[in-house]
């Protein structure tokens, strides 16, 4: 911790903090709670952030603080201000190694901060309870993407924003560091400014002031905030009641004890995996095992995500971790559903096992998609839109609602319990049915908004369901021979027929036709006519879902006709690893550096290519014994090399994006 006189001082001061570190700048009359300077000076997802009086900035932005720094000086040596005037504090640096609570400064944050030579260090209310990392350990290497939802009891809607520059300031002292942030707005730096809620963050302009301001620290406990911030403030009934109420406290016994997010995470995965071996074994206390692990499980994944909120950790690697963990200790379980079931009595559960994987995946193809297309669009008014809005003024049609979409939470309850007292065909019996509802009941809803609403959608949007449509050069191909102008359902029409034709084909004929594989060719001529022209149409996002159904669904088919031993179990790892290059894709996008290189998405095919390859495999080799299912075998260790590789290189590098998934919607 270093302070610095005036501007002078604080570029100087600057200038010694090597280029690569965050750097704080935090005003010596600052009053306020200590989580206040955590979610200023330690969250590492934002270029910069601010509150009042408080002022972090990343690399990538230093060059911008030390403009906005020189023209500060500058401006104070025109008007001979100086740094002793009542308008410029002088600054503080925050060293490296500081601690929050020694310095009431972040761990792991270098920085000069402005303050005035002579003045108190900032007056900090409720001081963090001994043994709390109050700087959340090392900000770099967190690892759950999760947005900080700084929503409480108190303030159970508020968002983290960016302030717009010009928007006032709360009333106070001027401060310089104020002065800064808005010069790093103008500069077209996006400061991130943390919703505070009950939270304090003042600057006073004398004794009465900075005594009123130590009383409201005083009257709020933020150790009690940052608990009820730790859990997001939009989640399903079961996690809600039945997990956060002690998760929460979880999350703080593991930040006292210097527990990382990635930590909690792969605990989460390996309790899984430890589930699905039991439910593996076939016999009654196994299952009942793997129920109860199951829901060990998900509680550690729960404590994850509220971990990472609650010291503040996020990284590139946690939001992978984070990303792809859920589906994979999902799709595992059912797995050993079905290994279980054939060795407790010979059944075979594994179509039923292929197709709630199936089903799942495409629902959430179905949610990332309309989200993609409509959550910038322009002119967004839909009455059923409207009518859902009124409907969350009623408490408990929120849950309800909320419960029919079958969260993660309630499904993984439900399939503990009747892995437990029951047998897994039922249970599989049962999940298809209630997602297969779920579904039916989240893309009606959708598709009527979509029909009832009129919005403008944008080109980033068109792009982004182009990428998750995930299109090889077969249907590129076919896409641009045949160009289109803009057709308000031409898109999702093509994409229905083409995806109906390969299903019933497949499904009429069955395994060793080569009607299969003429129908593949028809759907990727179709699938190529859905994608030549931008998706902006209403119904347009529903392109790639249905893309996913029919991949997906023909694979399915094709295995299950097939009465090839180990053909189901072959088919089941290929789809796993397409989902996954699907579900990579994904968070990909969503954290806005789109999909995976075009180069890997033709290399493997696209949707449409490994269709036809599917459909062929089957009618060459259904005379020759498990040749089909080593063609299978073979087809998903190729796509699941190709598509890890390139997704572990992209998750851990440095220009990786940390994935935010505030929302609470169901996964």
């Amino acid at each position: 911790m270093r302070t610095a006189n005036d501007a002078a001082g604080v570029t100087a001061e600057l200038a010694a903090v090597p280029a690569h570190e965050r750097v704080a700048l935090v005003d010596p009359r600052f009053v306020g709670h200590v989580h206040t300077l955590r979610l200023a000076l330690t969250d590492p997802r934002f270029p910069a952030a601010a509150v009042r009086g408080a002022l972090s900035v990343q690399p990538e932005a230093r060059t911008a603080l030390a403009r906005a720094v020189t023209a500060a000086a500058a401006t104070a040596r025109i008007s001979g201000s100086g740094g002793g005037a009542p308008t410029a504090a002088p600054a503080r640096a925050l060293g490296p190694a500081e601690s929050l609570e020694r310095e009431t400064a972040p761990t792991g944050v270098p920085a000069t901060v402005p303050g005035r030579a002579g003045q108190a260090r900032p007056s900090l209310g409720s001081a963090p309870r001994p043994g709390v990392d109050a700087g959340g350990g090392d900000a770099g290497a967190a690892s759950n993407a999760d947005a900080a939802a700084h929503a409480s009891g108190e303030y159970a809607e508020s968002r983290s924003r960016t302030r717009p520059s010009g928007t006032a300031a709360a009333p106070g002292a001027h401060s310089r560091v104020d002065d800064l942030a808005a010069a790093l707005d103008a500069e077209g730096v996006p400061v991130h400014r943390p919703e505070l809620g009950v939270l304090v963050a003042a600057v006073p302009a004398d004794a009465l002031s900075r005594a009123k301001a130590q009383d409201a620290v005083d009257a709020v406990d933020d150790e009690r905030v940052r608990l009820r911030s730790a859990v997001k403030s939009r989640d399903g009934f079961f996690t809600t009641f039945c997990i956060s109420p002690y998760s929460r406290y979880i999350a703080r016994w593991c930040a006292r004890r210097g527990l990382t997010p990635n930590q909690v995470t792969t605990a989460s995965l390996l309790t899984a995996l430890i589930a699905a071996a039991c439910a593996a074994t076939g016999t009654r206390p196994g299952f009942v095992s793997a129920g109860v692990l199951l829901i060990a499980s998900f509680v550690l994944d729960c404590t994850d995500g509220q971990l990472a909120r609650y010291s503040l950790q996020y990284s590139t690697l946690g939001a992978w971790l984070d990303a792809t963990f859920d589906r994979a200790k999902e799709y595992a379980y059912y797995a050993g559903l079905a290994l279980g079931a054939a060795r407790a009595d010979g059944d075979d559960v594994w179509a039923l096992a292929l197709g709630a994987m199936v089903l799942q995946t495409c629902r959430h193809v179905v949610d990332f998609a309309f989200n993609e297309a409509n959550h910038d669009a322009t002119g967004n008014t839909s009455p059923t839109a409207a009518l859902s809005g009124r409907l969350d003024s009623v408490g408990w049609t929120v849950w309800v609602r909320r419960m029919i979409v079958l969260p993660i939470g309630e499904r993984w309850a439900m399939i503990a319990v009747l892995t437990a007292f029951t047998t897994p065909r039922i249970t599989f019996y049962v999940l298809l049915v209630g997602c297969a509802l779920a579904a039916c009941y989240t893309t009606a809803g959708r598709v009527l908004r979509s029909l009832t609403r009129r919005a403008e959608r944008t080109d980033r949007a068109a792009h982004a369901l182009a990428e998750l449509a995930d299109t090889g050069p077969l249907a590129e191909l076919v896409a641009k021979a045949a160009p289109r102008g803009p057709s308000s359902y031409l898109a999702p029409l093509s994409a229905a027929l083409g995806a109906a034709a390969v299903l019933a084909g497949t499904a009429a004929a069955g395994f060793g036709s080569w009607v299969p594989v003429g129908c593949a060719v028809l759907y990727a001529v179709l699938a190529g006519v859905a994608v030549a022209a931008p998706l902006k149409g209403p119904l347009d996002w529903l392109v790639p879902p249905l893309f996913r159904a029919a991949e997906y669904g023909v694979i399915l088919i094709l295995a299950a006709c097939s009465e090839v031993n180990g053909a189901l179990p072959a088919a089941f790892g290929l789809i796993a690893a397409v989902a996954y290059h699907h579900y990579d894709t994904v968070y990909r996008i969503r954290g806005g550096t789109g999909a995976p290189p075009h180069l890997l998405v033709r290399a493997i095919g696209g949707h449409e290519g490994r269709t036809v390859a599917v459909t062929a495999a089957a009618a060459l080799l259904h005379h020759r014994n498990q040749g089909f299912t080593i063609a299978l075998t073979a087809l998903a260790a190729a796509l699941a090399l190709a598509v890890l590789t390139e997704s572990i290189r992209f998750w851990v590098s440095s220009g990786a994006p940390a994935v935010h998934d505030e929302t609470g919607e169901p996964a």
